[in-house]
């Protein structure tokens, strides 16, 4: 099987427009979760979230890209862009043939569902802009990545949920490694920030009104983010060739479904999908030196999330590093994956840790190495990148330092 590296990333979130500013805040423990600017947020029981602050779309886009691109397309072009920048890569010719685009998103044009719901139900009007269905559909961004980079092999996105960037990821993975693709752009995007979008996150009643503390005995729930993560797949050997940069490598991926409950996660679904990645890479328990945890602060998840790996790792998860940024960032639910991919290549390439912040108390359910407050220095050589969805649904990756 063919080896599959990481060539570009780009970013938008809410702690940088660009990668070495999101790098920057992570080694920092700095936090983008703030108060919400956002249309009727009075009327929210929630008024805090990772919102991208200091966005403005006419200094990217013309007025036909607006009238095209929800706010979840600007961010991944955004974030497509800084990755194919670094990367160097051009698909041209057989390339663009052998090369596409997977991405993630759980909510897609949200912003613009939003936005003519209110046209059509609170201004009364009966008519909306024409494009309305091509700018909302989740595979608009997907689809508008393809057409700026004359992509021409396999391109769809990928929705399940709070997993849906790393299947993506994963999914581009598994094709290039089959040989199916050369090269592939992929990640995730989403942007749910919007009153209808918050709303109904607010009858979960699994929203923290103040701050996201996973892992800590007083986590009182998730806070959401939005932003994008995008990433350059391709085979090793061609990077090689053309002398491009090698971020990490790829190694693993697995996937598993709980098959039990929609919302209630299962300690031995994600355990499954843990210990799949490690087979899938071959690797043995003792190579990894720390694990992106999916970490959303809700005591079903963060609980079942520890006793999982703990059951994966024995009494190496006491020597295991696991934090999770959402603490800083907010969980961008579809696009979460491919921001905090961005923790585990810093892991590798930097040898900095980026921390759990907001950590007060210690949790007794919780007893690993959450690395609280704090970045840290260490030298590991493997890590994994956890996501676990409503629905039951898992997908980890494991990767390994460039070499």
């Amino acid at each position: 099987m063919r080896r599959v590296v990481i060539t570009g990333a780009g970013t938008i979130n809410a702690l940088g427009h660009d990668v070495p500013t999101t790098l920057e805040a992570m080694r920092e423990g700095r936090c983008g979760i703030g108060p919400l600017e956002i249309r009727d947020v009075d009327r929210l029981a929630v008024k805090i979230g990772g919102q991208v602050k200091g966005f403005d779309e006419t200094e990217h886009f013309n007025r036909q890209q607006i009238a095209l691109y929800d706010r979840f397309t600007q961010f991944t072009i955004l974030a497509a862009r800084q990755a194919m920048a670094q990367s160097g890569l051009e698909f041209r010719g057989a390339l663009a043939d052998r090369s596409g685009v997977v991405l993630g998103t759980s909510g897609g044009g949200l912003t613009t569902q939003d936005e003519n719901y209110r046209v059509v139900y609170e201004e009364g009007k009966n008519r909306v802009h024409p494009f309305i269905v091509p700018k909302l559909m989740n595979n608009a961004a997907a689809s508008h990545v393809s057409m700026e980079w004359n992509l021409r092999g396999p391109s769809f996105t990928v929705a399940t949920a709070c997993a849906s960037s790393n299947h993506a990821m994963g999914l581009a993975f598994q094709m290039i490694r089959s040989g199916m693709a050369d090269a592939m752009i992929t990640g995730g995007s989403e942007s749910m920030l919007v009153f209808g979008g918050v709303k109904a996150w607010e009858g979960l009643r699994v929203m923290s009104k103040d701050a996201c503390r996973p892992f800590c005995a007083t986590r009182n729930g998730m806070v959401q983010g939005e932003g994008a993560g995008v990433f350059i797949f391709e085979e090793y050997e061609a990077a090689r060739a053309r002398g491009a940069e090698i971020l990490a490598e790829v190694v693993g991926f697995a996937m598993s479904s709980d098959a039990s409950d929609i919302v209630m996660p299962s300690k031995q679904g994600a355990a499954r999908a843990i210990a799949g990645a490690l087979a899938d890479a071959g690797l043995d328990r003792g190579q990894v030196g720390y694990i992106n945890a999916h970490g959303t602060g809700t005591a079903a998840n963060d609980k079942t999330e520890c006793a999982a790996v703990a059951d994966v790792f024995g009494t190496h998860a006491d020597r295991l590093m696991i934090s999770s940024t959402k603490s800083m960032h907010g969980h961008l639910i579809g696009g979460t994956g491919a921001v905090e991919l961005l923790a585990c290549i810093m892991a590798l390439r930097d040898g900095v840790i980026a921390p759990t912040i907001n950590y007060e108390e210690p949790d007794p359910e919780c007893a690993l190495d959450v690395v609280p407050n704090e970045a840290r220095e260490a030298n590991v050589d493997v890590v994994l990148s956890n996501a676990f969805a409503f629905g039951g649904l898992n997908a980890v990756l494991a990767l390994r330092k460039a070499g």
